[in-house]
């Protein structure tokens, strides 16, 4: 076992004051996700982990104590690479110097940019690149501690699903080339699914969901009824129908209603759009 959490801290929020409590083991190389609603404690066990926040309980990696009744191990001695949605960049310095400022190895720091592809901007400033590649800058620093734990909270939230579906690709090869232990916060299903070997919900501050991104993903089994989520953005009065329309991920789709069932929904709402007779196809 490579990984033992068992932690509680008290969390103030603006509607309801609730208490994290989380009891988790993770295997050595697993990539965890950790989803649920906003405020339902992800980043605060992200921050634990890293030692940024205090919490009662114990945190063990590989015997080593990062947190106990005793103790506290400071943030920079716990071995942990950071990925966030702030890249966090020196901007004085090149994407090489970056990267050179965790770990002065020249030869890992030209195999981490040239497995993602950044190795022709080497010499380039921050403000010089894109989103993206800010982010693969980040990405690359994360792993110059070679950290046997990689923690991430919603990374790829801020580009666009292009840039999102490539660093997804560059995320999961240094994932695997490096035998990381990886834990990501991320409220993406496909991410997920495409990422993560396992996964967990939190809810309130507490686990209410923990299986592999299919069992919990995937709702549909078989030639059972086909779903998926959305917001719903508006309903509108087209003669004698009403016409929902609804965005689920990047796609806007529309869902012809009678009246009835106009009435029992709200726009705002996350809905789901399903069917129970469907054949469908991929173009």
């Amino acid at each position: 076992m490579m990984m033992k959490i068992d932690i509680s801290k008290k969390l103030y929020g603006i509607s309801q004051d609730m208490s994290l409590d989380v009891k988790l083991e993770i295997k050595e190389g697993e990539f965890l996700a950790i989803s649920g609603e906003s405020g339902s404690g992800k980043t605060t066990l992200l921050r634990i982990l890293a030692g940024l926040e205090d919490a009662q309980g114990e945190i063990i990696v590989s015997e080593k104590i990062y947190l106990d009744a005793h103790n506290s191990l400071a943030t920079q001695a716990r071995g942990i690479g950071f990925v966030f949605q702030d890249y966090a960049l020196f901007a004085n310095m090149s994407v090489e110097q970056n990267l050179l400022f965790v770990k002065k190895d020249k030869n890992l720091a030209a195999h981490l940019l040239s497995l993602t592809g950044l190795n022709t901007l080497a010499k380039r400033l921050p403000h010089s690149l894109s989103g993206g590649q800010k982010q693969r800058v980040a990405l690359c620093r994360a792993f110059m501690s070679k950290p046997k734990l990689l923690l991430m909270d919603e990374p790829l939230s801020a580009l666009d699903p292009k840039m999102r579906s490539q660093l997804q690709e560059d995320i999961l090869k240094l994932h695997n080339e490096f035998a990381t232990t990886t834990l990501m916060v991320s409220h993406d299903p496909s991410e997920i699914y495409k990422l993560a070997s396992r996964m967990i919900v939190l809810e309130d501050g507490k686990i209410i969901n923990d299986g592999t991104p299919k069992e919990i993903l995937l709702k549909t089994q078989g030639s059972q009824k086909f779903s998926l989520r959305g917001e719903l953005l508006e309903i509108k009065k087209a003669d004698i129908i009403y016409i929902a329309v609804v965005a689920i991920g990047q796609q806007i789709v529309e869902v012809v209603l009678d009246a009835k069932e106009a009435k029992q929904f709200q726009v705002g709402q996350i809905v789901q759009v399903s069917t129970k007779a469907f054949a469908p196809s991929l173009s």
